[in-house]
């Protein structure tokens, strides 16, 4: 799953992207805390001992709680390659799954704790499993979720690519996603140059500038609106870090945003 990588204890089997974009599907099981997922659309919520997976293709930002001072975690990410090499090997059928939503509910089982104590062994200090046994795994979890829920097989075997969409309506639910223009064009089924070519003519506008302004449109109605403070919401709204989303603030409205409404906060 998209999530930078943090100081918290954390076990994962692939490659963990630092973008707010879900590349590939993408198993999640909380040990201790909690993880709470936002699409878009619905914020999905995640304590110990439950989980779930995410779709590839979407996107998705995170936040995680401690709990008694604690966050541990385990990812295990399936990439087409892999899940080409599985159907073959395993004959797997597939039809369609009910659900569009980004996060996939999984049955309760003993068997998914199970396999969860079972990693625990082959982790290296570093909180990777070693590769030799990491496809193994891999291969052992998806056994069990297709066991359980054989039409899970239409989520993990589509090859699809997104298809041309709303651009507009996208844009303006998703624009604080922090994610490359490239993502923003493939997620809505079109070329960078097509992406570039349509949303000028859609906006008046390129993308950079839109996106900077109308997060910055955000930040200030909820910090003079809200109340929040600037170091609670800027990365929520897509910006980097701190200095950036302040210089930009200054830059668009004259004043500092912690200087807005009088109110010195920050």
């Amino acid at each position: 799953m998209s999530m930078p990588v943090t100081k918290s204890p954390g076990y994962v089997i692939g490659e963990i992207s630092p973008e707010q974009f879900i590349v590939d599907h993408t198993f999640l099981y909380i040990i201790k805390g909690i993880m709470r997922c936002y699409d878009g659309n619905k914020t999905y919520v995640f304590r110990s001992g439950e989980y779930g997976f995410a779709r590839k293709n979407r996107l998705g930002r995170y936040k995680k709680e401690k709990e008694d001072g604690e966050l541990e975690k385990v990812f295990i990410f399936f990439d087409e390659a892999f899940l080409r090499m599985f159907q073959e090997k395993h004959r797997t059928k597939v039809a369609d799954f009910p659900s569009t939503d980004t996060m996939v509910d999984i049955k309760s089982s003993e068997l998914i704790p199970n396999f969860i104590r079972s990693l625990m062994p082959y982790y290296n200090g570093g909180g990777k499993i070693d590769p030799p046994f990491a496809d193994i795994k891999r291969e052992e979890l998806l056994v069990i979720l297709l066991r359980q829920q054989p039409e899970l097989a239409g989520v993990f075997f589509d090859y699809g690519v997104p298809q041309k969409i709303n651009l507009e309506a996208f844009m303006n639910r998703n624009y604080t996603f922090n994610v490359s223009l490239q993502r923003f064009a493939y997620l809505t089924g079109r070329s960078l140059s097509a992406f570039k070519r349509d949303f000028k003519a859609i906006f008046r506008e390129t993308p950079n500038r839109w996106l900077v302004r109308k997060r910055l449109q955000e930040a200030y109605f909820l910090i003079e609106k809200s109340k929040k403070r600037p170091s609670d919401i800027y990365l929520d709204l897509g910006f980097e870090d701190l200095s950036h989303f302040s210089f930009a603030f200054k830059k668009l409205f004259g004043l500092a945003p912690t200087e807005l409404g009088g109110q010195k906060r920050g």
